[in-house]
């Protein structure tokens, strides 16, 4: 469909645009319900074991999809540099969310309370993550608000903590942000910064049941191109479209190699996991996998650790890949990831290293979210750099 407009014209939201604006773009990508299985089986690679099981929020955006029709996928450029952009998502331990998920309601409150305190209407919304179900949640808010969708999140991956985002270490204070839950509580909450934010809305999540919802993050468009990562859900989709199609190549191996080559990654491990220590606290889950290495990695053991997402990965007890890289698990078979809340006795599991985004390889984004901001007396190393030098040991 394409779309004949002579000369300028403002759009629905008040914004100047012309015959010149790339408007196939606006009108032509649609995320569809087979684009929204494929985007959760990607995300939920890039989630790192984290950002919530996909499957309650797949159904959640499908619902929306069949009910309100295919949401618009936008590029940031396209959004102008003073709209408003706000993220949807929830905040939580993800264990938790498959007993206790959202009903959907919670955004027709959260995004007309924050539309009002910036006295400006959304343009757009996106996700702030990477994730299962935070890549799933902002596909079913543009569904049910008839807002575009923006091909960014601020993470490239997912993170546990919410001024773990490439927008906080630019600047952004992440608030104002809306807080509600399942029973109609909510909350407008304002912080001098985003360490602050990530204090107080955690504190107002245990309260609520350990997990909630969130329209936050709002920036402009100058922002999203600026400091977010761009992208992300068509990488999602990329690499969904890739693992759902594993069955068509000839081996798995070969699919795995093309899923690598697409990501930048590494096979860093294969094995069965043996062990798992899980618990829930604070609104986070923090746990341990130990996993038994098989086929070539035999008679060696790899270990996973994790606060929501997977933060250390360690062969033998040598460091392997530390956060802000990605360390991701996915079924040998049919490489569909596996997030920790699906961790289960005896699953044989491949261990991928993926790099992170450049904006986490920088000072500041290393002392957010490397391995000593966890509490692990651990330097972090880049990916690719340990891998090296992991396998010049073994030479």
């Amino acid at each position: 469909m394409y779309f004949f407009i002579n000369g300028p014209y403002t759009d629905y939201y008040g914004y100047q645009k012309s015959i010149n604006t790339k408007l196939e773009g606006l009108f032509m990508t649609q995320i569809n319900i087979d684009d929204i299985k494929h985007i959760a089986i990607g995300a939920s690679l890039l989630g790192a074991g984290g950002g919530g099981n996909p499957y309650v929020g797949t159904l959640m955006a499908i619902s929306a999809v069949r009910e309100k029709g295919p949401v618009q996928l936008i590029e940031p450029t396209d959004v102008p540099e003073d709209a408003l952009v706000i993220s949807a998502s929830m905040v939580g331990a993800p264990a938790v969310s498959l007993e206790k998920f959202p009903n959907g309601n919670e955004y027709d409150k959260a995004f007309p309370l924050l539309e009002e305190t910036y006295g400006q209407k959304a343009y757009a919304t996106y996700p702030i993550e990477a994730g299962g179900i935070n890549s799933m949640i902002p596909i079913m808010v543009a569904a049910r608000r008839g807002l575009p969708l923006v091909d960014v999140d601020g993470m490239g991956r997912a993170f546990p903590e919410l001024q773990m985002t490439t927008f906080a270490i630019a600047g952004h204070p992440v608030t104002p942000i809306v807080i509600t839950d399942e029973r109609g509580n909510n909350a407008l909450v304002n912080t001098i910064d985003a360490n602050w934010a990530e204090k107080i809305i955690r504190t107002i999540t245990v309260k609520m049941g350990a997990t909630s919802s969130v329209a936050g993050d709002a920036v402009h468009g100058k922002d999203l191109v600026a400091n977010g990562v761009t992208g992300i859900i068509s990488l999602s989709k990329q690499i969904g479209e890739l693992i759902d199609s594993a069955s068509d190549f000839e081996t798995v191996d070969a699919a795995l190699t093309q899923l690598l080559q697409i990501t930048k990654g590494y096979k860093l491990f294969t094995g069965k996991i043996t062990d798992i220590n899980h618990t829930t606290k604070d609104g986070f889950n923090f746990g341990e996998v130990t996993i038994e290495g098989f086929g070539t990695f035999e008679q060696s053991f790899g270990s996973v650790s994790f606060q929501n997402e997977n933060i250390i990965f360690k062969v033998n007890d040598q460091v392997l890949a530390t956060a802000p890289d990605l360390i991701t698990l996915v079924d040998v078979d049919t490489l569909i990831p596996v997030t920790n809340e699906e961790l289960r006795y005896g699953k044989r599991v491949n261990v991928l290293g993926l790099p992170a985004n450049s904006k986490w390889r920088t000072e500041v984004g290393i002392a957010t979210v490397g391995p000593r901001y966890f509490g692990y007396d651990i330097d972090y190393v880049p990916l690719e750099q340990l891998v090296e030098k992991y396998s010049k040991m073994g030479e």
